[in-house]
C-alpha cells in the first residue's frame, strides 16, 4: 500500500512513539486522524504539523477504555474523511502493578485501552477496508507480549491478548486487509529514567544503544509497503531479545 492519499487513524498519535508514526505517515502523504486522550495541546500541534506537510488532519479525543467513546471515535473519523484505510493502534497505558497491586478497575482500564478498543475499532473499520479491497492494520506491542512481566501484569497480559487478536484478524480479513505487529525495544526512555538507567538498558541490546521513535515509524511504513507480509510481528529492538545469548567473556 502506498500511504499517499490514504486515511490513517493512529491511536495515541499525539505523543511519543504514536506522534512519530503520525509524522511519518503525514510525510508519506497520508491524511490523519490523530486520537488522543488527555494530550489536547500536543494533538493540536500534531495536526498543525501534518497540515504543514500538505495533508489533511484532525484530532479526536476519546478515552479508549470507554466503549461508547471508541465507537464515537470511529464514527467521527468516518464522518470527517468518509473512510479509514490504515489503523495503527499505538495507545498504551504503562502501569506498574503486580498481581496483588492490580485492582479490578485497573485491570479493566488497561484491557479496555489495549484490547477492547482495538476490537471495537477493527470491527467498525475493517468491513470498509474489505469492501474497498485494501486495508492495513498495525498494532504496537512490546516485550511483555512474549515474555512474563509480572511487575506490569495487566500491561503484559493485555499486549499478549492484543497480538492474539491481531493475528486472528490477519486470518479472517485476508486477503484484502493485512494485519501485523511491531515490537519496539528501547527507543524512548520513560519519564524518570536516570542516565544510569539509560546506560544499563543500552548495554542490554546487541547494538549497545537506544533506537528512536523514528525507527518504529519507519517499520510501520515498511509494513504498509510490504504487501506479502501479514500475520507477522517485526522486532525493532536493536537485538534486545537476543542479548542474553551473547557469549560470556572474562
Amino acid at each position: 500500500m502506498n500511504p499517499a492519499g490514504k486515511v490513517a487513524l493512529v491511536t495515541g498519535g499525539a505523543v511519543r512513539v504514536g506522534r512519530a508514526i503520525a509524522r511519518n505517515l503525514a510525510a508519506s502523504g497520508a491524511h490523519l486522524v490523530i486520537h488522543y486522550h488527555r494530550s489536547t495541546e500536543a494533538a493540536r500541534e500534531a495536526v498543525a504539523e501534518a497540515r504543514r506537510m500538505g495533508v489533511e488532519a484532525v484530532a479526536i479525543g476519546a478515552d479508549l477504555a470507554d466503549p461508547a467513546q471508541v465507537e464515537a471515535l470511529a464514527q467521527a473519523a468516518e464522518d470527517h474523511f468518509g473512510r479509514v484505510d490504515i489503523l495503527v493502534h499505538s495507545a498504551s497505558p504503562f502501569v506498574r502493578a503486580s498481581l496483588t497491586e492490580t485492582t479490578h478497575e485497573l485491570w479493566r482500564q488497561v484491557m479496555g485501552v489495549l484490547v477492547d478498543s482495538f476490537f471495537l475499532l477493527a470491527r467498525r473499520l475493517a468491513p470498509g477496508m474489505v469492501a474497498r479491497g485494501e486495508g492495513n492494520i498495525v498494532v504496537i506491542l512490546d516485550r511483555g507480549t512474549f515474555d512474563p512481566w509480572p511487575t506490569f501484569l495487566a500491561h503484559s497480559v493485555g499486549k499478549s491478548a492484543l497480538w492474539a487478536l491481531a493475528r486472528n484478524l490477519a486470518v479472517e480479513l485476508a486477503p484484502h486487509v493485512r494485519v501485523n505487529g511491531i515490537v519496539p525495544g528501547p527507543v524512548l526512555p520513560p519519564p524518570g529514567y536516570t542516565s544510569e538507567d539509560i546506560a544499563r538498558i543500552a548495554a542490554g541490546t546487541l547494538l549497545g544503544r537506544w533506537g528512536s521513535p523514528a525507527d518504529v515509524a519507519d517499520a510501520v511504513l515498511f509494513l504498509l509497503h510490504a504487501d506479502y507480509i501479514t500475520g507477522e510481528v517485526l522486532f525493532v529492538d536493536g537485538g534486545e531479545r537476543w542479548a542474553h545469548r551473547r557469549p560470556q567473556t572474562g
